[in-house]
């Protein structure tokens, strides 16, 4: 088993995605979607997070040299701070917006302004969230080496924001390789597989379809 699927198991055994064609779950946007992923699950299971940390460092030398840990706050934080750990190199975090008192900070942690940086978020959607902590990094002086996370739903839309910021991304799974462990496994039947792929290629307008 490569590692997409393989990781794609473990998110399902542990329930921290969730397939749902039948009765859609409300993202925080509004929109219904099918599939809920949430890789914070990922820390109340020790061999689960061993493995996914140990996969991150080894999916990480893709990406060449750096010398510092990023992580996207919130759901990114606990996964970067591992996978810095696992590295032996430091850590910082990015907030989606300055704190409103004290120094008020986006980055938080220590930075010279002259690292290359490696970015982990645990999911990626359309990459907004991202792209903005990218670019609050590079304001500061940094270099980024890429972003690395553990899923992806493999929306053109993200990968367009990604190229459109010249910047790499890499995930340790994605929505096709779910979907098939997904077939695997019996969690799903050919009916909601289809459902499922015209999700992903419609997410805005699916249940309407």
């Amino acid at each position: 088993m490569n590692l997409a699927s393989e990781v794609a198991r473990q998110l399902l055994q542990i329930k921290a995605i969730k397939l749902s064609p039948q009765n859609p779950f409300t993202w925080a946007s509004g929109m219904k979607s099918p599939i809920y992923c949430d890789n914070r699950v990922v820390l109340s299971y020790p061999l689960t997070r061993k493995f996914i940390i140990e996969s991150l460092a080894k999916k990480a030398r893709e990406f060449g040299n750096f010398n510092m840990v990023a992580g996207v706050a919130t759901a990114g934080i606990a996964h970067g701070a591992l996978l810095a750990n696992e590295l032996d190199l430091p850590f910082v975090y990015v907030r989606s917006k300055a704190k409103e008192h004290g120094r008020q900070n986006v980055i938080e942690g220590q930075l010279r302004g002259n690292e290359r940086i490696l970015v982990v978020e645990d999911l990626i959607s359309t990459g907004g969230s991202s792209i903005k902590a990218v670019q609050a990094l590079e304001d500061q002086g940094c270099n980024i080496a890429g972003v690395i996370a553990i899923f992806s739903y493999g929306f053109e839309k993200a990968t367009k924001a990604f190229d459109a910021a010249g910047c790499s991304f890499a995930t340790l799974s994605n929505y096709d390789a779910l979907l098939q462990e997904a077939i695997n496994v019996g969690y799903i039947d050919e009916e909601q597989l289809e459902a499922l792929k015209k999700w992903r290629l419609q997410p805005e307008t699916w249940l309407a379809a």
